[in-house]
């Protein structure tokens, strides 16, 4: 029987996991993928306060050796479901069910696809959602970015490093961006824009990606050559394991309070996954401490 378990270890995750260790919580963590979340996706991390820049992965693994090096338990496996069993919540995994008196889900998002025509078949073979990991693979080559949010931009900056030209294609007629993170963008020399856009179709051949072709707000169809293309349009709310718990909004998000709770007592949620203003590396810590602290006076009363 854990006190708390928590499902995620992303910054969220990571966090509550430690405040629940040093509260002396019988605490774990769980992780599917890699732990970091999103994070390690992310080439720069300029905005979180102490640290002037560093890469994305480097501050994941540094909250994930603090969680570790307190001894927080990490169970590499995927929750399936929550069930509710009185007091109890049961986590289960396609391995195992574990027990819990209380749940913290930071599961955080999932990249949202396009759903266009030859995108699943080139998946991870042309088309990607992570620069730094798959970026250096386009070295001299050219390159798609779709989107034009911050991801998408800060990307597009780390893409223009390494290929030989970055094409960004935007939706809109600009970009929504940090301005200094489009400043950044803009200076490149091996870039352009595609305003007003959408893509069509992948383009494919026997060996993977060729091509995008886009269509503006004026039915004008583009063909742009590409060897690569990375996709920035969006989140979708990892939370299939409680939508039949009646917690989440209708676009997947999760409802809290302000501390944090949902309307099942007793189940916690924090970071990205939850409905929220913004989502920042930095509201993500601070959701796991505040969910941390709020379960501690839920177990106050727990029978």
């Amino acid at each position: 029987m854990y006190d708390v378990l928590i499902i995620g270890s992303g910054p969220a995750g990571i966090t509550a996991g430690i405040y629940a260790k040093r509260a002396n919580l019988k605490v774990a963590m769980f992780e599917k993928n890699v732990p970091g979340g999103q994070l390690v996706n992310y080439s720069e991390i300029e905005n979180y306060t102490g640290f002037s820049k560093l890469a994305g992965h480097e501050l994941a693994m540094a909250m994930l050796n603090h969680a570790e090096d307190i001894g927080v338990e990490i169970i590499y496996d995927e929750v399936t479901k929550i069930e509710l069993e009185g007091n109890l919540k049961k986590v289960v995994t396609p391995n195992e069910t574990y027990d819990a008196k209380a749940v913290i889900i930071a599961t955080g998002n999932v990249p949202r696809r396009l759903g266009v025509e030859n995108e699943d078949e080139l998946a991870m073979n042309g088309i990607s959602w992570c620069a730094i990991c798959d970026g250096p693979i386009y070295k001299d080559r050219k390159v798609v970015v779709i989107g034009g949010g911050n991801s998408a931009v800060e990307e597009a900056a780390y893409l223009t490093t390494l290929a030989s030209h970055v094409t960004v294609v935007q939706n809109l007629d600009f970009l929504t961006a940090d301005p200094k993170a489009q400043d950044i963008l803009k200076k490149a020399e091996n870039v352009d824009f595609h305003y007003g856009s959408v893509v069509k179709k992948f383009l494919k051949d026997d060996k993977g990606l060729t091509g995008v072709v886009i269509i503006n707000n004026d039915g004008v169809e583009t063909s742009i050559d590409a060897d690569g293309a990375f996709e920035y349009v969006g989140m979708i709310p990892v939370t299939d394991m409680v939508k039949h718990l009646g917690i989440t909004t209708d676009y997947g998000y999760i409802e809290t309070n302000e501390r944090l709770e949902t309307k099942v007592p007793g189940i916690f949620a924090a970071g990205d996954v939850i409905n929220k203003q913004i989502r920042q590396v930095v509201t993500a810590t601070g959701d796991g401490a505040v969910a941390t602290q709020n379960v501690l006076k839920y177990l106050e009363t727990f029978e």
